[in-house]
């Protein structure tokens, strides 16, 4: 799995490794057990500080992606990922709210909202299949 940053982006660094770290889980091109690079080697190829890698990785730890070994390094969580919980669901409606929000102000119908979530959906999901 290759990581595309864009080190000109609104988005922070950090959180670009991390959607794309949980994008590639969630197409089944990183599996659970798989290897990430170590922060220092991800950092040296993408040409970034080793803390903004460091950042991306404590943050998918702290929300059950990933297990960092002292000695075996950095892994997909072997277990997989924790199914959604009522916390996740209020989460999912917490940083949705504002987009919806941001869309009716845009005239956005909800028919066209749907099929926006719909097709990034299939997406990802298309590349289970592959």
């Amino acid at each position: 799995m290759l990581l595309e940053i864009d080190l000109q982006a609104e988005e922070p660094i950090y959180t670009q490794i991390m959607y794309q770290i949980i994008e590639g889980i969630a197409k089944e091109e990183l599996k659970p057990g798989d290897d990430l690079p170590s922060v220092r080697s991800l950092a040296s190829d993408i040409g970034i500080n080793f803390h903004t890698v460091n950042k991306a990785y404590q943050l998918l730890k702290q929300e059950g992606y990933i297990l960092i070994h002292r000695q075996k390094g950095v892994v997909i969580h072997p277990d997989g990922i924790e199914k959604a919980t009522e916390a996740f669901y209020a989460k999912l409606r917490k940083k949705i709210r504002p987009l919806i929000a941001e869309s009716i102000c845009r005239s956005v119908s909800k028919e066209e909202w749907e099929i926006i979530c719909a097709t990034i959906y299939d997406e990802i999901e298309t590349k289970e299949e592959q």
